[in-house]
Formats: C-alpha cells, structure tokens, sequence
C-alpha cells in the first residue's frame, strides 16, 4: 500500500498544464503522474507542511534501504539543464518522491518491471517553507 501524499494546488495546477501539453511518446511518463496526482491530498501552499516533498524541493532519499544517500531537486522537464542533481518529475523516482514525508517510503515500478523502495530521509530546501511559492 502507497503511503498518502499532500501536494499544493499551485503544484497541482502547474503539472496539470504540463501533462496536457506531453507528447504521446511520454504516455507512461504521464499516466503513473496522473494516478499519483490522483490520490493526492490538496494544500495551500502557504500551509505546506516543512517535511513534505513539493516540487522545486531539494530532497534527501535513499533507494532499498541502503546507507547511501542521493540529493537531489525534484524539477519540471521544462527547467531541466544538464544540471546532475536535478530530477525531472517524469522520471519514475520523480513521480514517486511527489507529495511524500521525511520518512516515508514508497515501492514504486521501474521501466523494466522491477520494484525498487526509496525512502525520504531529508528536505533540504524546500520552496513553501520559504515562502517561494511562484517559482
């Protein structure tokens, strides 16, 4: 069972305008984001809880347990720029770190069938709780 997630309507609206301008190629891409947004809980972006997981967020998270941990920036394909630490919200670990807790952890479906769990162990910067919520 997926752990519940929050996002902000200000997220939620902006990845509703991405989604409808995706290519059929991306098909994948936008039905398991559609089924996350899907389940999703709705915030105001000003009343974002500091320890969920929204777009633009630097997060902390490690995959299957492990000791080692990856940081990265979830980001919309759009501001994507070769920058290695940023992670579109396409990806399959994109759309899985959307709307959870420091905490939480989720089993999500690689591209080739496998199963993987990642685990939120950290936001580091996160735009709501500095009041950004334009960017």
């Amino acid at each position: 069972m997926k752990p519940s997630i929050l996002v902000s309507w200000l997220d939620m609206d902006r990845l509703d305008r991405m989604l409808d301008s995706l290519p059929a190629g991306q098909a994948n891409a936008r039905d398991a984001l559609l089924d996350e947004l899907g389940r999703a809980g709705l915030a105001e972006p000003w009343e974002m809880p500091p320890d969920v997981v929204t777009m633009n967020s630097r997060v902390r998270f490690c995959f299957d347990g492990a000791e080692q941990e990856v940081t990265m920036t979830l980001t919309y394909p759009k501001d994507m720029n070769g920058d290695p630490e940023q992670l579109s919200i396409l990806t399959p670990v994109g759309t899985a770190l959307l709307g959870l807790k420091v905490g939480d952890s989720i089993s999500w479906e690689r591209p080739d069938g496998a199963l993987f769990e990642l685990s939120v162990r950290g936001i580091e910067y996160q735009p709501e709780r500095d009041g950004q919520y334009h960017r």
